[in-house]
């Protein structure tokens, strides 16, 4: 006891003195063990500390986020530390030894310098090949779908793939279903329990092709920030004894509790002047509305879409909009026509009218052609009944001659 003592008085002394500093910690290193970009940090404590069994060691550790732009630091006493990078871009650590205990007179001790390791990343892949506007929607709790379309400089035959990975994974994976277009893959379906909720989740969109490998892509997201509601399908809409308008809903997602969501309602009222007036009304918690209805001659109109509250994710998409509902309800008029369809109307008009023409032509040269001979027949048969008028009227007269002496 007395030699421990003693060693934590010179200690002391000695730092009193000598004025000592706390060195940084030494052996920084950063390695991936195949999770996309999720690396293992370890460093050693700095060997000018290692006897000093008195003194309470933490460090500091700094890294850079490059997915949220910006530097991330915390306190550990441990000599680990797992972190998320974006493997496209620079490894930046940097950490520092903090030091308290009787051996630093009870007040917390930093070092003023720190280990530093920048770790570049690989330079592989054909430059601007990556795939680009990568994106990712949560149908309605229900599907993930993540989309990408190819670089202008993506060689015609390259194929991309996907992997993913997150902390309920031990190493990466490829996608379970692409989506094709065209026969060429632009994203990848998956099934609804296979992402993790409020854990982040590792993407990497790479390929290869005869020109060599793709530039991969990376991105960083945690699925339930990417909800896309459905549209509201079922409404209704009535009027009340003491008029007024109740719409009522149905919440599209219903494995989330009503809290969870947040209702635009869009209102249009057309008044018996033609006159409309248009607002939106937010609502939360509830799915219905009430306002007061006038019966005379007015028509009200409303539709819905939805987003998750800031309550249960750190942010949403917005649904579509639902189908417009109204009351009173009115009949539908005819469509009219489109100002882009008048030229085909009148070509089809033209076309029609050629063909009534050249239909009439053609029939009248048949006729005509019909009634020449006929007209050739009656000609001649006119031609043989005056000659034969002309030979057989002497005789006739004659034969009234001779008929007429007979009887005298």
């Amino acid at each position: 006891m007395a030699l421990t003592s003693l060693v934590l008085f010179l200690t002391l002394l000695f730092m009193t003195c000598s004025g000592l500093t706390v060195d940084p910690p030494e052996d920084l290193s950063v390695f991936d063990s195949g999770r996309l970009g999720y690396l293992d940090i370890t460093w050693s404590p700095p060997s000018s500390l290692v006897n000093l069994t008195k003194c309470q060691i933490q460090y500091q550790l700094e890294y850079f986020n490059s997915f949220r732009n910006q530097w991330a630091v915390l306190r550990t006493t441990k000599k680990s530390y797992r972190a998320q990078f974006d493997l496209s871009k620079d490894v930046s650590v940097r950490v520092y030894t903090l030091m308290d205990g009787p051996c630093a007179d009870n007040k917390m001790q930093m070092s003023e310098n720190y280990t530093q390791l920048v770790q570049k990343p690989p330079s592989t892949g054909i430059a601007d090949t990556e795939a680009k506007d990568f994106t990712c929607v949560f149908y309605n709790m229900e599907r993930v779908e993540c989309m990408w379309t190819r670089s202008l400089r993506t060689p015609a035959d390259s194929q991309l793939s996907l992997y993913y990975w997150c902390k309920l994974l031990e190493l990466a994976v490829e996608c379970p279903k692409y989506i094709l277009s065209g026969g060429v893959r632009s994203g990848c379906q998956f099934p609804r329990n296979s992402l993790a909720e409020f854990s982040d989740i590792i993407f990497c969109v790479n390929g290869s092709s005869s020109e060599g490998s793709l530039k991969p892509v990376f991105a960083s997201l945690q699925i339930q920030n990417h909800i896309k509601p459905a549209a509201v399908e079922k409404m209704d809409l009535k009027t009340s004894s003491d008029e007024q308008l109740e719409l009522l809903w149905e919440n599209p997602v219903r494995i989330l509790p009503g809290h969870c969501m947040e209702w635009e309602v869009e209102h249009s009222h057309e008044r018996p002047d033609g006159n409309r007036t248009l607002r939106t009304i937010e609502i939360e918690e509830t799915t219905s509305l009430t306002l007061p209805f006038s019966p005379h001659m007015e028509r009200d109109c409303f539709r819905i879409r939805s987003k998750l509250s800031t309550y249960c994710v750190d942010k949403s998409l917005r649904s579509d909009w639902s189908d417009k509902v109204c009351y009173p309800e009115k009949v539908k008029a005819a469509p009219e026509l489109k100002s882009n369809l008048v030229p085909v109307y009148i070509c089809i008009i033209v076309a029609v009218t050629i063909l009534l023409v050249v239909s009439v032509c053609v029939w009248a040269t048949i006729i005509m052609k019909k009634t020449e001979p006929e007209k050739k027949l009656d000609s001649l048969l006119a031609s043989l009944f005056a000659k034969t008028s002309a030979f057989a009227a002497p005789t006739i007269f004659k034969g009234k001659n001779v008929c007429a002496d007979i009887m005298i």
